[in-house]
């Protein structure tokens, strides 16, 4: 599902850089090649600071007078008055602009703008004239000999004939030779006019998102915290949420990141006296009836999770049951921390009134002692029992219905929720892994109090600020050192200053400098410290490492060989996991899995382990791609896919048992598994009404993600296609339905591009199993047989893959725009496809291998410069 903040997405300048002295060599097309010696000197044009900047940089400064006035400092420098205090050769390619040379106007051959001219007149203008202005645009008396001028217009047209979605539907199409040669053509024209025009594109601030906080802190102090639980949701925009437009800052976030700070510092380097009390709840559709991740072989079912542990001491742990019904007796439950059995109980006493809330239910209660830090904590059936059923009655995968017990049925019990309190006789912790990485030395006699804390403090400021702290930012964290250790200890001295660091604007916002020497609106080289920030938040969703840190203050980074080894080295790392965990979910929309629940009375089979299994599919599946390297459009292709025993019932693969993931090649029979197009995951976001499928839904996912066009939002006071009936009362089929549904002219348009891809689809049910009727056994066959709005017959799944495989091209174009995307952090602009093109021509001949994309998204302007915003400095714009 689409997100946007306010509407449009905010427009910011961008554009391409070429080879010149002191800077890296960027690949252009070899048509521009020539061009590209001869560019004009000029500045680029740049629209200003993304919307929402200047409240993100008022805000900055307020947190830094909030934060540092305790230590009377009552300003922030902005950041293009600050300065690094790095030591070493550090490179600063950020000090001059790009300069170019001037080069005579290049005019465009009147005969082929005339062609294409004629072409247009033809086929696209009868409908985009002045008169009709179909989707608001004109393409009648346009210059074709200065389509530069119209670079935004034109770019819209190129995406359309990229996808084949133009000429609509029953309208005639030039000749297929034609067709490619006006997109072609096009492109090239565009091109050569951006390559005049350097604009790589601004983001001036960039707050960090709640997954980028937590595996920062993870990273910085060895401490695996649920930030769920500390910072409220991000908003997205772009189909991400770490594009630094809608990453604004509010009071209440502020007073977020204050609390979190006070709390991570205390559980890495202090302890919590008092106790605190969690509640781990079972998701209501959980059946519970495999081994978990993370719990031992031979166990099924329960609760796991990562729980903080702020002291040694004791723990009380409170387990009731699930209210599913009647249960199997004689089952033992077992406490697991870290893999090692705390306490088994006898599972009696519980299970006594309907529901997990109910006083009189009975709860299961134990306190074991536990030391510090952060564990894996599960409750979890001993599996002794593999009874088969008794009941007379058919048993589904789902066991309960709203919580609500089903008649003369009896399964294996499950748990409702597990309550973790404590610490009782709190100690502070000896030894943990996040005390072992703060504390990087003890005062001795060889070293006294101040000097090791001088050295604690900066060894983490320079990894939580990405870069070596100024004299004046220790000297501010040793001042708060030193109110901490009055009447208190070292280690408490330690953890107020460290506090301080996670609260400060340095660690919770990427800021780069904009250099003085360069104009307004002028391109410039990011320093390499910055693009260290940069690499590591793309592809690790956390702070730079030591090793990238290094290399980039000895201004190495920036050269072609060594950004390619660190990209490598990067991917092979397992931090890379993000690149499944954080884009890969936003891009396929499985964050949305968790709000998917079909109906339980029309989809009985549906529940939590499922929903799980098809998520864990699409991960393992994207992964593959990264881990072996593989071309991108074997994500629409590949013949394999990733089940579990629960995963690969539903989809009707035999002799698969157990709960671990294993790969399997798909046999001919189940060729319409095949690619992205077959995946439960996304087959299952887009149902609808929670007891159908939605074909609307599906083609609009296509055209997004596949074809890179979505369509423009449907009008208002649209009625339920539930209300549509036929004139003689008769049941109608969900296509007849929605053939009569869409007899308004304005919908027919969008409608005869999606709903064709929808119900090539229809085969797959709202929970994603393979049906050849609507409405079960006894119900209408589905007529998978369509015309797509390119004229190609399509018969089912199978037909519609290899008939978008037509469009591959595409495919891989909007894969690197999301890529891209993701990796800058703010939206793609038109000026950004030039880039984009050159980027995919250099993939196609490397296999559009995933590494080939990445490191061509690394290697772009777009990545590793940016425009100055403005003259006036940060700060001084935020105080206005």
């Amino acid at each position: 599902m689409r997100t946007e903040r306010n509407g449009r997405r905010g427009r910011q300048p961008t554009g391409l850089f070429v080879e010149h002295e002191g800077f890296a060599t960027i690949d252009i097309p070899p048509r521009c090649k020539r061009l590209a010696l001869e560019l004009p000197a000029r500045s680029c044009d740049s629209r200003g600071v993304h919307r929402g900047y200047g409240m993100a940089a008022a805000v900055l400064v307020s947190v830094a007078v909030s934060v540092w006035s305790l230590s009377g400092q009552a300003a922030i420098t902005s950041p293009s008055q600050s300065s690094s205090a790095s030591p070493g050769p550090q490179s600063q390619p950020g000090t001059a602009a790009v300069s170019t040379t001037q080069s005579p106007t290049t005019h465009v051959s009147p005969t082929a703008a005339e062609t294409q001219r004629a072409l247009l007149d033809k086929y696209c203008v009868p409908c985009h004239n002045d008169r009709l202005k179909t989707a608001n645009l004109s393409l009648q008396g346009l210059d074709l000999t200065k389509v530069g001028d119209h670079a935004e217009l034109w770019e819209k047209v190129i995406r359309k004939l990229r996808a084949g979605v133009m000429p609509p539907p029953d309208v005639p199409r030039p000749p297929l030779a034609d067709y490619e040669g006006l997109r072609d053509w096009l492109e090239a024209e565009v091109d050569r006019a951006a390559a005049t025009k350097p604009n790589p594109g601004s983001v001036v601030l960039h707050r960090l998102n709640r997954t980028e906080y937590g595996n920062a802190i993870r990273d910085l102090l060895g401490l695996e915290i649920d930030a769920t639980t500390l910072l409220p949701p991000d908003d997205s925009a772009n189909g991400f949420d770490n594009v630094a437009g809608s990453l604004t800052i509010s009071p209440t976030l502020l007073e977020s990141y204050a609390t979190a700070a006070a709390r991570v510092s205390r559980m890495a380097v202090g302890y919590w006296k008092s106790p605190t009390e969690a509640t781990y709840l079972a998701s209501s559709d959980a059946s519970q009836n495999q081994r978990l991740d993370g719990m031992p072989f031979g166990t099924r079912g329960g609760i796991v999770a990562r729980h903080d542990f702020p002291a040694d001491g004791e723990y009380k742990f409170s387990i009731q049951n699930f209210g599913i019904g009647s249960f199997i007796p004689g089952e033992q439950l077992a406490l697991i921390i870290d893999g090692e059995r705390a306490h088994v109980w006898p599972y009696r006493g519980v299970g006594l009134a309907v529901g997990m809330t109910a006083d009189t239910d009975g709860t299961l209660e134990v306190t074991v002692p536990v030391r510090a830090g952060s564990r894996t904590v599960g409750a979890t059936f001993i599996a002794t029992n593999y009874r088969p059923s008794l009941d007379i009655i058919r048993q589904y995968d789902r066991k309960s219905l709203e919580n609500n017990s089903i008649p003369q049925l009896q399964y294996y019990p499950a748990i409702g929720f597990v309550r973790i309190q404590g610490p009782f006789n709190a100690q502070r912790p000896e030894d943990s892994v996040s005390r072992r990485k703060v504390f990087t030395c003890r005062p001795s006699a060889t070293i006294g109090e101040s000097a090791c804390a001088r050295q604690i403090l900066t060894t983490l400021a320079r990894r939580a600020y990405r870069r070596a702290p100024t004299a004046q930012e220790i000297t501010t964290l040793q001042t708060f050192f030193d109110q901490g250790r009055q009447d208190a200890t070292f280690d408490d001295g330690i953890e107020l200053a460290l506090r301080l660091m996670l609260a400060s604007p340095q660690f919770l916002v990427r800021s780069e400098r904009e250099p003085a020497a360069v104009r307004a609106g002028q391109p410039y080289r990011i320093t390499d410290l910055e693009l260290a920030s940069r690499l590591s938040f793309f592809l690790w969703s956390s702070l730079p490492d030591d090793e990238l840190i290094t290399v980039a203050r000895q201004g190495r980074l920036n050269q072609r060989k060594e950004l390619e080894q660190q990209v490598r080295r990067m991917l092979a790392d397992p931090r890379s996991e993000s690149l499944v965990s954080n884009f890969a979910q936003q891009l396929l929309y499985l964050r949305n899995l968790p709000a998917t629940s079909p109906d339980g009375i029309f989809y009985p089979n549906w529940d939590d382990e499922l929903r799980q299994s098809l998520k864990r599919e699409a991960e393992l599946f994207f992964e593959s791609v990264i881990r072996e390297d593989r071309n991108v459009v074997d994500l629409l292709t590949a013949d394999y896919t990733y089940v579990n025993e629960r995963l690969a019932r539903h989809y009707g693969i035999p002799n698969i048992y157990g709960s671990h993931f294993r790969r399997v090649t798909l046999p001919p029979e189940l060729d319409y598994r095949r690619g992205l197009l077959g995946k439960g995951s996304f087959l299952a976001v887009t149902w609808t009404q929670n007891f159908r499928s939605s074909p609307v839904k599906r083609g609009v996912w296509v055209l997004e993600n596949i074809l890179g066009t979505p369509p423009p939002e449907p009008p208002p006071n649209v009625p339920a296609l539930e209300e549509t009936k036929s004139d003689d009362g008769k049941a109608l089929t969900l296509r007849d339905q929605m053939t009569r549904h869409r007899a308004n002219p304005t919908c027919a348009s969008c409608h005869k591009i999606m709903d064709p891809i929808g119900f090539a689809l229809e085969n797959f049910d709202a929970d994603a199993s393979w049906r050849v009727k609507q409405g079960g056994e006894g119900g209408m066959p589905i007529d998978v047989k369509v015309k797509l709005y390119d004229g190609q017959d399509v018969d089912g799944p199978a037909g519609l893959r290899t008939a978008l495989l037509r469009y591959s091209p595409q495919f891989v174009r909007m894969f690197i725009e999301k890529t891209m995307t993701y990796a800058v952090g703010r939206g793609v602009e038109y000026t950004d496809m030039p880039t984009i093109r050159t980027i995919a021509h250099d993939v196609a001949r490397d296999g559009n291998r995933f590494s080939a994309i990445v490191l061509g998204v690394v290697r772009s302007p777009q990545f590793q410069m940016r425009v100055k915003s403005s003259d006036v400095s940060v700060g001084t714009n935020a105080l206005k």
